[in-house]
């Protein structure tokens, strides 16, 4: 049968221009995880935590829209339809999509999952974007595309997350949450409706996004909830039964209709959202009402009234404010910090659970890599002397770790577990697709083994065997130098590279074990690997001893980092190639978690809030006992803090390193005084800061922040902590004129710049209280391996530059340490059977790509086709000799793929660029900042790109 199209924006029910058009919108709210598992929720499993199962929401959705052709529905997360899709008949299937064609079920977002938007790197929320709004397209074609970007759950909106959405097409973007202070100022106004300009380098309007706040959360109005989860009365409409109500009813809902109209919006069509969490699974009672509902209020424009009420959706409603052709309000920052209270700031999140965070973060990089080596190895990488292998498994882990109760660290405890048990089967898969594939790049079919606790000093290969070898594969477009740590039983070894040259390493005892470690720089080619091949020596010379004094100063060429000797605390910090030097004091600290239980602070800080019990915290030592050990060569120097059984630090130098690492190590942290607490490490400088400090959005961007000030209303603050918290992805720097420090975090943290000159970041929370937002649990984390509670690891890096200038350090560190090369082993002698052909070292690209440019995406695509990404990493303004347009040749960029074709599509891969279509808006004022049109490409093959531009390409290889 021939299929009618009519999806879309041609889809929406007619409205009445003379009158107020109230759009109710169906939807259910359905996370990716939360108090259940994703399958928990899917298959409504584990009632008796919360009742929810979307297999019948869906099921129910689905049948009650075939009964009435004017219902609508909109569906979100693809991580959901996709489970329940693959369970339907193909009569079902050809129901369905043929719901979707008539515009009756709508897809909405269409992503993975919702992700979050404070705690989500920018690769891993395109790749879940990507992957979500690919299978809508397989599926359904242009009329499974998304519209309207919709968020109307995470706690505070990212300004990266805007660019990014306008770079995958979408017309406009609601969300359902913001800080009462910013709502209440936006309701006077008649601003919740706006236009955002996501970006200050990408030329308006390429990441500019309608944005439109929803009246109620995300929920219905109240007394018009009519779920099965619901209390409210339904619509008793037969006057020969007792209750008879539609009047009443209908007098109410005219009453909310006008109100939310006249008084804080501004066109004559306003939303509803009829639904919220888990709703739908008994879809008749939701649409009996609503039928109901719109069949007697509309039946009163007989006599006069001016209230029209019809089923809609998200895009049909902003097709009608698109052409209501009026102007609109202006924003360029974001919407952080959230709070939906005085003394109730969504802070906290930001660094709840560090140690998933760092996994999720880590699975980021593993993904990455497993990617590029499955377009780089051939079709053997998927199929080779190992066995089968797939990235899929640990696509979808990714993507469902973006929601916005995963990586954000909202979830419970048993949920936490299994986003982190996803992630580390999915790896296991790429496991074997990553030795398929250096087994066809290097010839060499050796067994490799994967050490992935290397972060606790632990390798069984390495600990025991006499001779190995260890292959580092550099996921990156450029060579990296790269620090490698590996824990050892011998004294000395000795290393030798690629070409059979030795390598200088040394043996260092591991702090406070009896175990060592030894170290060596390794040198990578750009999305390449080199071997390096590594053998214990007899009688060599002891490991580098440990010096229990304070040195007053470690230094290699480029820096120089000095000590307090009373304190054993950093005291200062020198870039000796720029000549300057600034006091830099360095301690750990915690802030005493609020309880609840006092009438002062009824909020206690949990999993989602961060409420200190005061504004001063504790120092954990004010001295540090101290080792260092400096080596004999040149490699490396490091000075052991130790500031409490459960707090210590090595402050580390290394050779090549235009950074300081601080590895922290923090936990478990002490309840036994019944207190809950948040540790931050806080840095005190000599910098002139005047208040303002500077966080990255997603990994992106930077944005600047000022303390106890917002930029588009007036702060009352009432929190001076917490309301000063924002989320740092993987960078956040101080400057003033002449000094700028930066910081590059290993994961998503909360941070702050209380006082002048200072930057603190949250590392670790263990809190006694749930914090009344839902999670029902504290952010207590415990488990067989850590009873006494959780002990987290992390790395800082600190670079000191001119400001002018420092981009150029910080853009390739934060890459770096977002994707860091995978080390791989291989026991005994590298070449057994010397007779094969063997390559030590391999490189993907003909030539590395120039500083400003990164390679985002190598990812296969189809047989045939490979779906690249590069990116230029610098702002506009970022850095004199990086924030340049840069141009790349796609037929000399790769030395095993000859590329035969290209074709260029949106940032979410799923429209070609040239076909992509937007709506325009019109500010309330003149916007001086449109610039000259872009310029064209030099030619099909080479490709321009200029600051902070993400272009994406489908190559046929």
């Amino acid at each position: 049968t021939k299929q009618t199209r009519s999806c879309g924006y041609e889809s929406c029910h007619p409205t009445k221009p003379n009158m107020l058009n109230v759009h109710l919108v169906p939807h259910t709210h359905d996370d990716v995880g939360w108090l259940k598992t994703v399958d928990q929720y899917y298959y409504g499993d584990r009632n008796d935590i919360q009742h929810a199962g979307v297999q019948y929401i869906l099921d129910s959705v689905v049948d009650q829209l075939l009964k009435n052709p004017d219902r609508r529905f909109i569906y979100v997360e693809s991580a959901f339809f996709y489970r329940w899709w693959k369970q339907q008949s193909s009569a079902m299937q050809q129901t369905v999509r043929q719901l979707v064609n008539e515009g009756r079920l709508e897809f909405v977002n269409g992503g993975w999952c919702m992700s979050d938007e404070a705690t989500t790197h920018y690769s891993a929320v395109i790749d879940q974007m990507t992957m979500g709004l690919r299978f809508l397209n397989e599926t359904f074609g242009a009329c499974g595309r998304p519209r309207v970007a919709w968020h109307i759950d995470p706690f505070g909106h990212a300004r990266e997350h805007a660019s990014m959405f306008a770079q995958m097409g979408f017309d406009g973007f609601f969300f359902g949450r913001l800080d009462y202070q910013d709502r209440s100022h936006r309701m006077a106004r008649k601003e919740q409706e706006l236009l955002w300009r996501a970006s200050d380098s990408l030329r308006p309007p390429s990441a500019d996004l309608f944005t439109g706040i929803l009246p109620n959360g995300y929920n219905p109005p109240k007394g018009f909830c009519w779920d099965q989860l619901c209390t409210d009365p339904p619509i008793r409409d037969d006057p020969d039964l007792e209750d008879y109500n539609v009047d009443k009813v209908v007098k109410q809902f005219l009453i909310v209709a006008h109100n939310q109209q006249s008084l804080v919006y501004k066109t004559n069509h306003i939303i509803m959202t009829m639904g919220s969490d888990f709703q739908y699974e008994n879809a008749n009672m939701w649409y009996k009402n609503l039928d109901k509902l719109i069949l007697y209020v509309n039946s009163l424009q007989a006599t006069g009234s001016k209230v029209n009420v019809l089923y809609s959706t998200p895009s049909c409603y902003l097709q009608e404010l698109h052409r209501a052709n009026l102007t609109w309000p202006l924003k360029t920052d974001d919407f952080f910090p959230y709070a939906d209270n005085a003394h109730h700031f969504w802070t906290g999140y930001f660094t709840s659970r560090p140690a998933l965070k760092r996994y999720e973060r880590i699975s980021n990089s593993n993904l990455q890599t497993c990617n590029q080596l499955e377009v780089l190895g051939g079709p053997t990488s998927r199929n080779g002397p190992f066995g089968k292998g797939t990235s899929q498994t640990l696509k979808e882990a990714m993507a469902v770790a973006q929601h916005h109760d995963a990586v954000s660290g909202t979830e419970k405890q048993h949920v936490a577990d299994d986003y982190a048990k996803r992630l580390a089967n999915g790896w296991e898969r790429c496991q074997v697709l990553v030795s398929n594939s250096l087994a066809a790049l290097s010839g060499s079919a050796s067994q490799r083994i994967y050490c992935d606790s290397l972060n606790i000093s632990v390798c069984p290969l390495t600990e025991s065997s006499r001779k190995f070898s260890v292959n580092v594969y550099n996921p990156l477009a450029r060579p990296v130098v790269w620090p490698v740590r590996l824990p050892v039983n011998g004294t000395a070894y000795a290393v030798s590279d690629a070409k059979g040259r030795s390598v200088n390493c040394e043996v260092l005892p591991v702090s406070a074990a009896t175990r060592e470690e030894l170290v060596f720089e390794a040198q990578a080619p750009p999305l390449g690997f080199t071997t390096y091949s590594v053998s214990l020596l007899e009688d060599g010379p002891p490991p580098a001893p440990v010096n229990r004094r304070t040195p007053s100063a470690i230094q290699n060429k480029f820096l120089r980092v000095t000590f307090d000797p009373d304190t054993g605390l950093l005291s200062g910090l020198s870039n000796l190639e720029t000549q300057q030097t600034i006091k830099l004091t360095q301690n750990f600290y915690w802030y005493k978690a609020s309880d609840g239980n006092s009438a002062a602070s009824k909020q206690p800080s949990g999993a989602y809030i961060f409420r200190p019990n005061g504004t001063a915290p504790f120092p954990i030592s004010k001295t540090a006992q101290t080792e260092s050990v400096q080596v004999g060569g040149p490699l490396l120097q490091e000075v052991r803090q130790q500031f409490a059984p459960w707090a210590s630090q090595v402050v580390r130098l290394y050779a090549a390193s235009r950074a300081v690492e601080l590895e922290w190590t923090v936990g478990p942290l002490p309840v036994d005084d019944n207190l809950g607490k948040e540790v931050i490490t806080r840095l005190d400088t000599s910098i002139s800061t005047a208040q303002y400090f500077y966080t990255d959005s997603n990994g992106r961007e930077v944005l600047q922040r000022k303390t106890d000030f917002r930029p588009t209303w007036h702060l009352e603050q009432s929190e001076p902590i917490a309301g000063n918290y924002y989320p740092i992805n993987s960078r956040a720097f101080i400057k003033d004129d002449v000094d700028q420090l930066t910081v590059v975090t290993d994961r998503s943290q909360g941070g702050a710049s209380i006082y002048n000159g200072s930057l603190e970041i949250m590392l670790h929370r263990r809190l006694l209280y749930d914090d009344n937002r839902g999670v029902g649990e504290p952010l207590n984390e415990v488990s067989d391996i850590f009873p006494e509670g959780l002990v987290v690891r992390g790395r800082l890096l600190l670079s000191l530059d001119r400001p002018a200038s420092a981009a150029d350090t910080y853009r390739p560190l934060a890459e770096e340490v977002v994707l860091q090369p995978l080390l791989t082993f291989t026991d005994g002698d590298l070449h057994p059977n010397s007779e094969l052909e063997v390559s030590d070292e391999f490189s993907g690209l003909l030539a590395a790509l120039p500083p400003a440019v990164h390679l985002l995406t190598l990812t296969q695509w189809d047989e045939s086709s490979v779906l690249l990404r590069l990116e230029h990493q610098f702002q506009s303004w970022e850095s004199k000799a990086n924030s340049q347009p840069v141009t790349v040749n796609l037929q000399k960029l790769f030395s095993t793929l000859k590329v035969l074709g290209v074709s260029e599509l949106n940032l979410s891969a799923n429209q070609w660029k040239d076909k992509m279509k937007r709506f325009d808006w019109t500010l309330h004022t003149v916007s001086l900042s449109r610039r000259a049109p872009p310029a064209r490409d030099p030619s099909l093959w080479e490709v321009t790109l200029r600051p902070m531009e993400i272009r994406t390409f489908l190559l046929r290889v």
